[in-house]
């Protein structure tokens, strides 16, 4: 069950595994990158060679999301976590109110954030049930004089996903799309700003993307921190300060690799057969369940599972373990199992668990 080089099959939430041939040319490339002599690791942030890796990185990405030209993009550090504040030091700028759809624990936290600068509301919650839906919003639903609409548009721990983009009207839409970004095709031109950090589907941590639309650059007012500021990046390139180069690098080689599979319909085409097959044998299982009930509402990139059993659902992570399906435990705050499906696992590693899975029901009936 393991794959070349004795590896495993990572279902982490994130970090998470990484295309192997990008592992591959990353080794290659570790001592030596082209002819430069030195590695990514070691190169300034200012030489011609890493100035055309971070250009080929944006570009790529530009390409691959069909990011209009009125959008800048951005390679931060912070992780989506430092986005919580940087969005609303950024984005307050008229009547300092903003909106915000929580489904889950990283929307909750981004509220939380925000609050402290200020006059933020809840326009929906799924708390009351778990987080086990995506509440439907029309754009009534929003305050008119808002400055912006936050939403988390993948829930890696409840596992739900957005079915559709929440309408604001001439209110810009801002979306954490961490554990979602390059897994499916995105208008982008329906949001005022998207955020991910890399550790799921883009690179190793470290890197935080930021795709911005103009207009939004220049509001943060002055005592805002110079770093928080996204105008300053926007200006110097993502290289106002030290970049997150070797990350940077690795994600520039993760977005040739998409490219080279056929670009975004192929990743997301083989994404829908990976969930759907999970999604699948846990619906015509007798021992595992699916908590989101909502088959609109589940996400391709995260699929959580119980037994309603707790002591079984530990036997069973324990178990995978050892036959080579490792990060199969749900996140602590709620228990169960996830199993974390982001582009680079392969449908060999869903079909390894779901044959798992399947041994481990007749076991334990």
């Amino acid at each position: 069950m393991k794959q070349k080089y004795n590896r495993v099959y990572n279902f982490a939430a994130g970090p998470s595994m990484l295309p192997l041939d990008v592992i591959e040319e990353v080794s290659n490339d570790l001592p030596n990158y082209g002819e430069s002599g030195q590695s990514v690791m070691e190169m300034s942030h200012r030489s011609a060679e890493f100035k055309q890796i971070l250009a080929d990185a944006e570009q790529d990405l530009r390409d691959i999301l069909e990011i209009p030209d009125n959008y800048r993009v951005l390679f931060l550090q912070g992780g989506g976590t430092l986005q919580f504040a940087m969005v609303p030091l950024n984005l307050l700028r008229k009547s300092k109110k903003a909106d915000y759809i929580i489904t889950g624990s990283w929307a909750k936290k981004a509220y939380k954030e925000a609050q402290k600068f200020g006059d933020i509301r809840v326009a929906a919650s799924s708390e009351e049930s778990n987080f086990t839906y995506i509440p439907k919003l029309t754009r009534e639903d929003f305050r008119e004089d808002a400055d912006y609409v936050h939403i988390c548009f993948n829930n890696t721990i409840y596992g739900t996903h957005y079915s559709y983009i929440p309408d604001t009207g001439d209110i810009p839409l801002v979306a954490d799309m961490s554990s979602c970004i390059l897994s499916e095709k995105i208008d982008v031109s329906k949001f005022g700003l998207i955020y991910a950090g890399a550790q799921k589907n883009v690179g190793p941590a470290g890197v935080t993307i930021v795709i911005i639309r103009e207009d939004l650059l220049g509001n943060a007012p002055e005592n805002c921190p110079t770093y928080l500021d996204y105008r300053i990046h926007a200006d110097n390139s993502s290289s106002y300060n030290t970049p997150p180069c070797f990350g940077i690098y690795v994600a520039g080689l993760v977005f040739k690799h998409i490219k080279k599979l056929g670009g975004i319909e192929s990743v997301h085409s083989q994404n829908v057969i990976k969930a759907g097959r999970l999604h699948d044998f846990i619906d015509s299982s007798e021992l595992f369940t699916c908590p989101v009930e909502a088959k609109e509402d589940r996400s391709l990139m995260n699929v959580t599972f119980v037994t309603g059993n707790p002591e079984l659902d530990k036997k069973f992570v324990a178990e995978g373990r050892l036959a080579g399906l490792v990060n199969l435990n749900g996140h602590r705050s709620v228990g169960g199992m996830r199993a974390s499906i982001y582009n680079a696992m392969p449908v060999e590693g869903v079909d390894a668990l779901i044959s798992f899975m399947a041994e481990f029901e007749k076991e334990n009936k």
